[in-house]
């Protein structure tokens, strides 16, 4: 189950997946855009089922992981890649900028991540993935963002304890700046760019299929002793 799975590196991520074999469930709010990736997978072979889900909805989180699990006869890898950033002073900032996007972003993997853990405690083994951001270090005007993200690496190191005893690992993968759509629509891009490649010793945007590389490979049986881990994928830039 792969959460905001419609666009960008979501879409990577279930995209490349699907091609180690995994039968992928595309989660996203954007229903129509969900169906269009999920049969990006099935067209190019894989097996994938979308799903429109609201992840800040209990109800909806619950029913999905379980469309999940009878669809596809288990549930074993979880990725929660839905997030969104509103950036303002913090002056300024309102409580929708600030509550929306930490009830997508953290609130979001955890509504996920407890409709998932009784299936993955059930069989002894699962793999939960939760993408977090360079953010975490801090980023101006982006005190909401930020702080969803690290409270993300606090619930990956909090249920690398809690569930490890029961075969799951839980680890975070922290991207840099990524090329996505996104990114190459905003105005101010030639502005981001300049800063960012002063401040990375590698001097180029990732790419989303670097990122999927490294889920994949967290999610696989390779990675079975790497649990609490934050992965930072962000060119040698960290603060």
């Amino acid at each position: 189950m792969v959460t905001g799975a419609a666009n960008g590196i979501g879409k990577a991520i279930a995209r490349g997946l699907a091609r180690e074999g995994c039968r992928v469930v595309v989660l996203d709010r954007d229903g129509a855009s969900a169906d269009a990736a999920a049969l990006e997978i099935t067209d190019g072979g894989g097996q994938a089922l979308a799903i429109a889900v609201d992840v800040t909805n209990p109800g909806s989180v619950t029913q999905s992981a379980e469309i999940a699990a009878r669809e596809f006869g288990g549930l074993h890898i979880v990725v929660n890649c839905a997030g969104f950033s509103k950036d303002s002073p913090v002056s300024s900032m309102t409580d929708e900028q600030w509550q929306s996007v930490l009830d997508v972003t953290l609130n979001g993997a955890f509504n996920m991540i407890r409709a998932a853990a009784p299936m993955l405690r059930e069989q002894r083994y699962g793999r939960i993935i939760n993408i977090t951001s360079r953010a975490h270090f801090g980023d101006v005007n982006k005190a909401n963002y930020s702080s969803a993200k690290a409270g993300l690496i606090g619930l990956t190191k909090a249920l690398s304890l809690e569930l490890a005893p029961e075969g799951i690992t839980v680890n975070a993968v922290a991207p840099g700046i990524i090329d996505t759509e996104r990114l190459r629509a905003l105005p101010y891009l030639k502005g981001i760019e300049e800063r960012s490649k002063a401040g990375m010793p590698i001097k180029r945007f990732g790419t989303v299929k670097e990122v999927a590389a490294l889920v994949a490979f967290l999610a696989s049986a390779h990675a079975g002793f790497i649990s609490g881990e934050v992965v930072h994928i962000s060119g040698g830039r960290y603060g």
